[in-house]
């Protein structure tokens, strides 16, 4: 943002310059100090700049700073932002503008930087509420209307209001995890009765019809604009005139196109080479004939080597297997549109990383996906129940443990496809003898959408519950993360003797039925007095730790009926405190002496 400083008084000139050194503001002051810009007055810098900055920051009294922008005062949706600060820097106070000009962003902004508090008054932010006027802005949709007085009176009111999301993107994430207490969300304009509501908030490129109470409708750029033109059609503001006036007339937003396709024959037309609002893709007509349209054309086949332009550029452009709209005729040209594939709201998997066992160690993501999941899958015994405790009212939370893998598929199947959101809960980080390749070998054939959210694995655990640096300078630079054989073969190359040979720091998974064959094994490199340990169910309550030599591994094991939820560590690094590196040993040696004396 374009921002001044306005230093009132000389008495908050170290406050101005600890904002300008974090932002690079200019300061204007009424007196001659230094790294500041000499002005006559107040009045007379507003009078010339008060529109020319994106927001003023007044260092002084609250009282000079409010008669001093009152003459210049039009609109929220031109002012600039205001802000004032006190002169010894406590507190950020938001005057003007607050949400639509960012004054309240800004007020954090600096509040942070210099550590002061922030003042902010408006009820939506004191509430925790959302912020309509600026949620445009934040995900970058466009918005109707533009001035939505009366629809943010009765949202912040907390009067009935339905939600519809038709599309997904970052922001309807966001909405979806912070509902207020008074929103209720649809996923299909036929579902809401109006009756029961007093404002509809509406996120996708087609409005509803028939809407009888006030609305705010946020637009998504999230549609791909398939177009055929006649040779040399023009002229160009009217074709555009006109294909906007067709979508509007089919309630879809033009604010929601994202870019424009169609066959390379076209590249060259005066409408497509006008059109630099927009990111534009070609394809070939062998390309368009591979798409099946619900309207092909013989006549454009005869011209265009392919019986469809506007259609089969839209449906590729998208990555989508269907239309919004199909093809529509003007004088000249014909357009389709649909819906960017990463936009589409269906069915969806989210394979999440569980970590170790601890609830409190699953990722913020897992743990938000956890929260607005439809179905949660958990892998048993291995990943305890407390982490799904978090699941919304109505969700339905499974146990794979007496499923068979065919079972498992079956179930999350069956969400998928009404449309709803699944996530496997695999135990660690689901890399890691993880059994998630069968999964996505049936999810791909299905072309179905699914992610990862990986996890803490349970060899970090491991290392912080040792209070163990795996990586030693000059030591051991290299961690090893396999399995003994035992039912499951291992590659010849893969043997635990072989790798035991690099003297790494090894974590054994699931091997704890074995640990005499692993044992033998690791002893044919590893010196019989290498450290080792025995981890049973890491960061779980009834965790467990056994120390110990690689020549007692067996002893530790068995004594202490362990069973596979053990990882076993082996290598010098564990509980090793000798290996520190000359960066440590030679220039911070002056800590230890200060702290000694």
């Amino acid at each position: 943002m374009k921002t001044a400083i306005l230093l009132i008084s000389n008495a908050g000139l170290s406050t101005a310059k600890a904002i300008k050194k974090e932002f690079g503001y200019d300061i204007f002051s009424l007196h001659e100090v230094e790294s500041s810009i000499h002005i006559d007055s107040l009045d007379s810098f507003l009078q010339k700049s008060f529109r020319s900055y994106e927001a003023l920051i007044f260092i002084g009294a609250m009282g000079i700073c409010v008669r001093s922008i009152t003459p210049y005062l039009e609109s929220k949706y031109t002012d600039p932002a205001v802000l004032c600060v006190d002169t010894m820097g406590k507190t950020v106070i938001s005057v003007l503008s607050g949400h639509i000009g960012g004054a309240n962003e800004l007020a954090k902004k600096v509040a942070s930087a210099i550590g002061a508090f922030p003042v902010i008054t408006t009820q939506s932010d004191c509430r925790g509420m959302w912020s309509l006027d600026t949620m445009a802005r934040q995900f970058d949709w466009s918005v109707r209307p533009q001035k939505m007085n009366e629809q943010i009176t009765l949202f912040t009111s907390e009067r009935p209001t339905a939600l519809l999301l038709s599309v997904r993107d970052k922001g309807t994430d966001w909405m979806e995890q912070n509902i207020p207490s008074h929103v209720k969300v649809f996923y299909h304009e036929e579902e809401i009765c109006q009756n029961d509501f007093d404002l509809l908030i509406v996120v996708s490129p087609i409005l509803p019809q028939h809407i009888q109470i006030p609305y705010v409708w946020f637009i998504p750029k999230c549609v791909s604009m398939g177009v055929g033109l006649a040779h040399h059609a023009q002229p160009v503001e009217q074709i555009q005139q006109e294909i906007y006036q067709a979508l509007s007339s089919n309630r879809i937003a033009p604010e929601a196109i994202v870019g424009l396709a169609t066959i390379n024959e076209k590249k060259d037309e005066p409408f497509i080479k006008e059109m630099l609002q927009y990111s534009t893709c070609f394809f070939t007509s062998e390309e368009l004939n591979s798409v099946d349209v619900p309207n092909p054309s013989k006549t454009v086949e005869k011209y265009m080597k392919t019986s469809s332009v506007c259609e089969a550029s839209a449906l590729l452009a998208s990555r989508n297997d269907e239309l919004l709209l199909p093809k529509t005729k003007g004088s000249n040209w014909t357009i389709a549109v649909a819906l960017d594939k990463s936009f589409k709201r269906g069915g969806h998997i989210e394979i999440v990383g569980a970590g170790p066992g601890d609830p409190d160690l699953i990722s913020v993501r897992g743990r938000k996906f956890l929260e607005k999941a439809d179905l949660i899958l958990y892998a048993g015994s291995l990943v305890p129940r407390e982490l799904t405790t978090c699941a919304k009212e109505g969700a339905t939370v499974r146990s794979s443990a007496g499923l068979a893998l065919e079972e498992q598929i079956t179930l999350m199947k069956e969400f998928y496809d009404q449309g709803k959101l699944v996530v496997r809960l695999h135990t660690g980080d689901p890399c890691l003898y993880g059994a998630i390749q069968e999964q996505m070998n049936f999810f791909d054939k299905y072309h179905m959408s699914y992610h990862i959210t990986p996890g803490i694995s349970a060899f970090q655990a491991a290392a912080a519950e040792l209070r163990s640096q795996f990586t030693i300078p000059q030591k051991v630079q290299t961690i090893i993360l396999t399995r003994g054989e035992g039912r499951t073969p291992m590659p010849e190359r893969e043997k635990l003797h072989l790798l035991a040979r690099s003297h790494s720091t090894m974590c054994i998974y699931l091997s704890a039925d074995i640990v005499e064959k692993v044992q033998e094994e690791l002893l044919m490199e590893y010196p019989e007095t290498t450290p080792v340990a025995a981890c049973y169910r890491l960061t779980w309550k009834e965790q467990r730790i056994y120390r110990g030599q690689l020549k007692d591994l067996t002893r530790l094991l068995r004594d202490n009926n362990l069973t596979l939820d053990t990882l076993i560590v082996v290598g010098d690094a564990i509980d090793n405190r000798k290996g520190l590196s000359e960066l440590y040993s030679k220039h911070f040696t002056h800590l230890f002496r200060k702290a000694s004396e």
